[in-house]
């Protein structure tokens, strides 16, 4: 497999190229606005990219600023997107789903396998549970994370949500006087420090009962072999938008 990587010199970049080199994978080139030397030659836009760099998928771990330059470039290349950032707003949403009208994009917020799991179960969990439980997700993460709270636990609050009918309200951090809990709410809260790599928990309290579904990432490494697992189902997919559910329903078929 041949891949262009987008982010190239960042933290998950290098994880990226270092696991791709130990599976065989080829990297030919990369894009990072602070370019450093790599195993590849790495340019500082796409439109440095010549026709001559042939690629099967693009991974992109760097961040939405600059999201079309890359989707216009998959589109013109003819090849499929891995989008492995968070932050994005609804018009970059909006964009992504343009795009893959014409481009097959897979995006997900965590591609670990572990944590999409969870994302099944807490589905299931709620639905069971019903309205007499709350929830609350409760997201760890290092000091540099830019993003609050973290898509993972945005896309839990989802998969909770649908649980539980599709009528509660994500309600984020709670301060001073905000009266008794309401029952339609779900918490979402962030905790920001050090270098914890990703910790999500996912509580559901009832009467005389708590129920905690959570997963811990230890490195770096779970995310950098997911997205390589992603470029490798993009392979020959038609137009359209692909997550997590839908590489997971391929292995557990």
């Amino acid at each position: 497999m041949n891949i262009i990587l987008c982010g190239a010199c960042g933290k998950m970049g290098r994880m990226v190229a270092e696991l791709a080199a130990a599976q065989g994978e080829n990297i030919v080139c990369g894009v990072d606005i602070a370019p450093a030397p790599m195993a590849f030659p790495v340019y500082t836009s796409f439109a440095e990219v010549d026709a001559s760099k042939k690629a099967d998928v693009l991974i992109d771990f760097s961040s939405p600023s600059h999201l079309e330059e890359r989707l216009r470039f998959c589109e013109t290349r003819g090849i499929p997107a891995v989008l492995a950032a968070t932050g994005y707003t609804e018009a970059d949403i909006a964009l992504i789903e343009n795009y893959a009208t014409r481009v097959p994009i897979f995006k997900t917020g965590n591609l670990s396998l572990g944590v999409n799991i969870l994302q099944r179960l807490v589905k299931e969990a709620a639905r069971a549970l019903g309205d007499g439980f709350d929830a609350e997700i409760v997201e760890c993460h290092h000091r540099e994370k830019k993003d609050a709270p973290s898509g993972t636990a945005l896309m839990l609050a989802e998969s909770v949500n649908e649980g539980f009918g599709g009528d509660r309200e994500n309600v984020y951090g709670r301060h001073g006087a905000v009266g008794a809990r309401k029952t339609g709410e779900i918490g979402v809260h962030a905790v920001r420090g050090g270098t914890i790599v990703g910790e999500h928990e996912v509580m559901f309290a009832g009467e005389d009962e708590i129920l905690t579904l959570s997963h811990s990432a230890r490195s770096r490494k779970v995310f950098a072999a997911g997205a390589l697992k992603a470029a490798h189902f993009m392979l020959k997919k038609r137009p359209g938008l692909y997550d997590m559910d839908d590489l997971l329903d391929g292995i557990l078929k």
